[in-house]
């Protein structure tokens, strides 16, 4: 993880003036280098400070959200794996909330474009996920950019307590009522 860290810190540095530039673009490409969401936005706090951080993580995390509306739109092949990617992790019938997807953000190892499908296929159109994916990234980008310094030093205790805490979050966070269709219910097993 420093060594990702170090690598994004010296390619920043050298962008200048075009610093900003290169890092909202870096959050635009991040999922090709398989760097973490934290991992850029902790950056973003070191290399810029908490509110101009916190900006530039907002902007790249927006920007690579509709860049996953628009590719994901492409791809039936990868939309099928993520379709069953959800139901293995959350249930066939589950959609997750906002407020759980912005909570679940916040888990560094839950996979950032999993749970942009999710708000997909809650907000079925471009206005609602972009208004949803916006609203979650801001506690996701406030957190990490904020608290990068603070986090590194937290103990494998503190780890746990924060992960269950967030759990909590998630359970009373969720959907009371799964609507099932009546042909759904009772499908024929094949």
């Amino acid at each position: 993880m420093e060594d990702q860290m170090t690598m994004l810190l010296v390619m920043v540095e050298t962008g200048g003036i075009l610093a900003p530039i290169v890092f909202v673009l870096f959050h635009c490409v991040r999922q090709f280098f398989f760097f973490p969401v934290a991992v850029i936005c902790i950056a973003g706090g070191v290399l810029f400070g908490t509110v101009a951080g916190t900006f530039y993580s907002m902007v790249g995390l927006f920007l690579s959200s509709i860049f996953f509306y628009v590719l994901i739109k492409r791809m039936p092949k990868t939309h099928q794996k993520l379709s069953l990617i959800k139901k293995k992790w959350f249930g066939e019938y589950r959609n997750l909330t906002t407020g759980q997807v912005a909570i679940l953000r916040l888990i560094p190892f839950i996979h950032y474009h999993l749970l942009s499908f999710c708000l997909m296929e809650r907000h079925r159109g471009f206005r609602g996920y972009m208004k949803a994916s916006f609203l979650t990234n801001i506690p996701l980008a406030l957190f990490y950019t904020v608290f990068g310094e603070f986090i590194s030093r937290f103990t494998p205790t503190m780890i746990l307590v924060i992960l269950f805490s967030l759990s909590i979050l998630v359970y009373l966070l969720r959907e009371r009522m799964t609507i099932i269709k009546w042909r759904e219910f009772f499908k024929e097993a094949a």
